[in-house]
């Protein structure tokens, strides 16, 4: 019987399957999403999840934003069993859920980016500074 893996290895498996796909698709697909995803976690320090990622959503016609924007909201929102917000669309779950659900998505999108920053360094062309 397979041992069941942690939420780290989880958290990782789904950034670098995200990473992956972008990586396919080539730097026409993804646009400047290093830099993006490189700068969202002090954007959610300085600011708040909702802020930040209502910031990427609005951005959404510059290629990259729109996808770090989905990859955050489909891990924090029916990413895992253990997902702050059990479906839906990150946003709507941020303005319709509880302040405990709130800092619970917040915590684990800093934890979640730190992998999607990892691969997208290891795997994605550009510069983490492009603009």
């Amino acid at each position: 019987m397979a041992e069941e893996r942690t939420l780290e290895q989880r958290r990782a498996a789904h950034a670098f399957a995200k990473i992956t796909e972008l990586q396919k698709r080539g730097k026409d697909g993804y646009g400047n999403y290093k830099s993006y995803v490189s700068a969202l976690p002090a954007a959610i320090l300085a600011g708040g999840l909702g802020q930040a990622a209502a910031t990427a959503l609005s951005r959404k016609d510059r290629k990259g934003y729109l996808q770090l924007y989905e990859h955050l909201s489909g891990w924090l929102c029916g990413g895992d069993a253990e997902s702050p917000y059990p479906r839906g669309d990150l946003l709507k779950n941020i303005t319709e859920g509880s302040q405990d659900d709130y800092l619970r998505a917040q915590a684990e999108a800093l934890a979640y980016l730190t992998w999607l920053k990892k691969f997208a360094d290891a795997f994605l062309e550009g510069e983490r500074g492009e603009e």
